[in-house]
């Protein structure tokens, strides 16, 4: 993988940059359609490349791993040609999902042993296995164990949970250094930042994974519920350790306005579930606001889902109609939706660089998260 730093915004620390790995180029501030279990929730690949086009996905290693299960994987060829993507993919290391299952794991030095939310098998995953699993599902960036700590969270527990991700990530390196690729194609490693939301947790992880020299960093443990201002103390905490010559990931992260905001600290890659959950459940985003599309107050508007004309569907089709398909439970309505919301988070961060370049970042992101922050 390679990472250029193309321009540096001069009134924030927004930076436009370019990445490369062996399935193609991706342009920076960039947002990741979450593709959990080797799908995009709701829109087939035709769709996701020829009216979304993002650069990269993600794929999900504790999804993955328990279905369709690793040895499908490999002899598909790996998640590439299994799910027929022939663009970037990033896999998360099944970390946060170990984390949801709450009552269902346990943590120790060794690693998480949980039970399956499919059968209720046992499963454990050390650094060891996990890297092994991320070999064979064939991602071009893939991620160390760690452990997320939930919100709130006790000091004392944070930092704990910290040297253990710690102390996780060498065992990440040296198994990961023994491990074959699986494929002809190269991948890349990123460690994740911990601490939770104390200031001196998040200076001396930064540090430690700073230090470790991977071609790219990631920042964990946020967007668990933690109050915006919160996250984004963190990371700009966070930014400015890492180096300025490597991609930053915040994962997990999240509505419309917390991209502009974290791109303004520094931040170069994003993932979130929000753009495909929040389509499902009937809430739209657009540069002049959020819609509820369910509400009434749509009923009879047939004018388009968005006039910018983002992606297909926001011009072929009006809020009565998208209305009535949530009304009518009919799953074209999620199916637009989702479409529509992926379409929007992409034209922000393409947006959003555009501007870097341009240099009037600032102005511009100032605009629209005052717009984004109303209910239409």
């Amino acid at each position: 993988m390679k990472f250029e730093l193309k321009n540096q915004d001069q009134k924030t620390k927004a930076r436009a940059g370019k990445i490369t790995t062996d399935h193609g180029v991706i342009e920076t501030p960039i947002f990741m359609p979450v593709g959990t279990m080797g799908t995009v929730k709701g829109i087939h690949q035709t769709e996701l490349k020829d009216e979304i086009n993002p650069d990269i996905i993600l794929g999900n290693t504790y999804h993955l791993y328990l279905r369709p299960q690793i040895n499908v994987l490999e002899q598909a060829g790996g998640l590439h040609k299994f799910m027929n993507w022939d663009r970037s993919i990033l896999t998360d290391s099944g970390g946060y999902q170990v984390y949801s299952l709450s009552g269902r794991r346990k943590i120790n030095e060794e690693g998480v042993k949980f039970k399956s939310h499919i059968d209720g098998s046992m499963h454990f995953f050390t650094p060891e296995n996990v890297m092994e699993i991320q070999r064979s599902i064939g991602a071009d960036i893939i991620m160390a164990f760690d452990e997320c700590t939930p919100y709130p969270c006790d000091y004392n527990y944070a930092k704990r949970s910290m040297h253990l991700t710690h102390r996780w990530l060498k065992r990440c390196i040296n198994h990961l250094e023994k491990t074959p690729l699986k494929y002809d194609y190269t991948q890349t490693f990123f460690p994740i930042v911990q601490g939770s939301t104390y200031k001196d947790l998040r200076k001396q992880s930064a540090e430690f994974i700073a230090s470790v020299g991977a071609e790219g960093n990631a920042i964990g443990g946020l967007s668990v519920g933690e109050p915006a201002e919160e996250l984004y103390k963190m990371s700009e905490i966070v930014c400015e350790i890492l180096p300025e010559d490597k991609p930053r990931y915040l994962m997990g992260v999240g509505t419309p306005i917390n991209i502009l905001e974290n791109i303004a600290l520094g931040i170069d890659m994003f993932d979130c579930v929000m753009p495909t959950r929040n389509a499902r459940n009937g809430m739209l985003f657009t540069a002049n606001g959020t819609i509820n599309i369910k509400n009434k107050k749509w009923e009879n508007d047939f004018s388009a889902i968005d006039e910018m004309g983002i992606t297909f569907v926001d011009t072929l089709y009006s809020k009565a109609y998208v209305r009535h398909l949530f009304a009518s439970k009919e799953l074209l309505g999620k199916q637009i939706a989702s479409i529509h919301n992926l379409g929007f988070y992409l034209w922000l961060t393409r947006e959003a660089r555009n501007h870097i370049i341009k240099g009037d970042f600032a102005v511009w992101k100032n605009k629209m998260v005052n717009q984004m922050n109303k209910r239409l």
